[in-house]
């Protein structure tokens, strides 16, 4: 499982991007980057328009318009949030599978084979130019004609050698170009090949995905219905932050919402200028206003949400959703922050479509589907969740601890297979336990390739972990390694740990390298003991030799 933050300063907006595919996760951060670049981009120029127009706005005339547009502006804002369900209606929101593709060209310049400098025609004596002409009195005087010949023949020397070095100068010079255009054409053909390569390997794993996706397995119908909420538009401020689940077994998907707070809605409904001041004044909702709107807003946000999952549900496997919607806000009597879930709703897709969303009352449609919320949402008064993400699986069993019987004299490498699962286990839960995280450990019938599970709440880097204990004696092999990264993609786990009293072979490092999946060999393993105030040791030869000693 990969996962990249993106984060917007101008916005103060952060949202952890997750999914199977490295390429597909920086697909969709690039998208969200972008997307909330044109908001910045937007609102700069919001910002620079409005000053720009109190600037101009020097004559009380001017100054009333102005409030007359901003009153507009405030106005298409409430619009927009109380046509919050009505807005997606019109839009179809399955995912189009190319538009995740890369398509671009190669953008880099190819390399220009420059002509070769010409070479200047030989001097020869034979040109015109060395030809002597003898006057009357260079026959009459033979060493006169002799010194012109003499004359002529230093002239021609002395220009041809300087022919010769112009020669080898440009002969030199042309081929240090060639040189240099075969080593740079060189180096652009091996980046076109690459970014060909990358582009084939990205635009893959949005094949695998969609390929995933069809035949229905679990975490690619979970990060497919990341991508179809994540391209729902919503205010700049509202968070959009979601978590999903999917129960193959009933075809459920589970919905965690974070729902926007009451602050993060706008309260301007009129902006007024006030000619005897000279100044604006802004009118805002009444609290009773701002209340009812935030409760219809939030009732919108729910039906927007399970009506989106369900229309780009395009191969017909969730039959039933629950949404559950999260607030996050300042408890006004400790000022720290809280999270609170304050609805939930369960509803099968039969009933649902059978809803005509463009005429229904939000409140009324979420209570008659059966909806579990406080009648005053904007009280923030939290709710039991009529079901969450469900962290158990069956092939969890109750665990032992065996770190405090560990000493110097304990061989790690020749423990019982199963007592060394459960001391990685008991080792990996105090780590995660520092940060409120679990493990628990599987059945001892090796199947699954999970031996341990960890769930760590760390919002940057935690989620489903899995973890293998493997006590070797003998390097490991690559296989293991990819035997664990299926295992990764399967669980729809964000990262896996491989644990082995033995060192990794350079093929599964380098398998491991570009992947979320951790190594760690017998040293690690020692010093992990060692900060938990445990010791042991790691003796692969006595291992071996008491381990064919007990098959004997």
């Amino acid at each position: 499982m990969y996962q990249i933050e993106v984060r917007h300063e101008g916005l103060n907006k952060y949202r952890v991007i997750k999914g199977t595919s490295l390429y597909v996760v920086q697909q969709k951060a690039e998208m969200q980057k972008r997307a909330w670049d044109e908001m910045w981009e937007k609102k700069e120029q919001q910002l620079k328009q409005k000053q720009d127009r109190e600037r101009a706005a020097k004559e009380k005339l001017e100054k009333k318009e102005l409030a007359e547009k901003l009153t507009i502006e405030a106005g298409e804002k409430l619009i927009f949030i109380q046509n919050t369900l009505i807005h997606t209606l019109d839009i179809d929101d399955k995912i189009n599978w190319d538009d995740l593709k890369d398509t671009s060209k190669f953008s880099v310049q190819k390399p220009e084979n420059l002509e070769e400098q010409e070479i200047p025609r030989e001097p020869l004596q034979s040109d015109e130019i060395y030809h002597i002409k003898f006057g009357i009195f260079d026959k009459l005087f033979p060493s006169r004609k002799l010194k012109k010949i003499e004359e002529m023949d230093r002239l021609f020397k002395r220009q041809h050698e300087e022919w010769e070095k112009e020669k080898e100068k440009i002969l030199i010079n042309n081929q240090e170009r060639k040189k240099k255009y075969k080593k740079e054409l060189a180096e652009w053909k091996k980046l076109k090949e690459k970014f060909l390569e990358t582009q084939l390997e990205n635009n893959k794993a949005v094949d695998d995905l969609k390929e995933s996706y069809l035949k229905g397995i679990p975490s690619a119908i979970v990060e497919y219905c990341d991508i179809v909420l994540s391209n729902s538009e919503y205010p700049d401020n509202f968070p959009q932050e979601f978590e999903m689940d999917y129960n193959e077994t009933n075809n459920t998907l589970i919905v965690e919402y974070l729902l926007p707070s009451p602050d993060q809605l706008p309260t301007i409904k009129e902006v007024k200028y006030v000619q005897s001041k000279d100044e604006f004044k802004e009118v805002h909702l009444s609290d009773a206003a701002l209340r009812k709107m935030y409760d219809n807003l939030l009732y919108q946000i729910t039906l927007r949400t399970i009506h989106e999952l369900y229309e780009a549900d395009d191969i017909d496997v969730i039959s039933s959703i629950v949404f559950n919607g999260w607030v996050k806000s300042i408890d006004k009597a400790t000022g720290k922050e809280v999270d609170a879930c304050i609805l939930s709703v369960q509803t099968s897709k039969k009933e649902f479509e059978e809803i005509n969303l463009a005429q229904v009352d939000p409140k009324l449609c979420f209570k008659n589907l059966k909806g579990v919320g406080s009648s005053k949402l904007h009280s923030l008064t939290p709710i039991a969740p009529l079901i969450q993400i469900n962290r158990e699986d069956s092939r969890f069993v109750t665990s032992y601890t065996l770190a405090d019987s560990l000493d110097e004299t304990v061989n790690l490498a020749a423990m019982d297979w199963e007592d060394f699962e459960h001391l990685i286990r008991e080792l990996f839960e105090k780590e995660f336990n520092q940060t409120g995280g679990e493990v628990k450990i599987t059945r001892a019938s090796r199947d699954g390739g999970v031996d341990a599970v960890a769930f760590d709440p760390d919002p940057i880097r935690g989620g489903k972990i899995v973890i293998q204990a493997k006590r070797y004696t003998n390097v490991v092999g690559v296989s293991a390694v990819r035997d664990l990264y299926g295992t990764v993609l399967n669980e729809g786990a964000t990262k896996g740990i491989l644990v082995s009293t033995a060192d990794y072979g350079p093929d599964a490092y380098n398998f491991a390298k570009d992947k979320p999946i951790t190594l760690l060999n017998g040293n690690n393993l020692l010093h992990l003991l060692q900060k938990h105030g445990y010791n042991a040791k790691i003796d692969l030869k006595e291992a071996k030799a008491l381990l064919r000693k007990n098959k004997v």
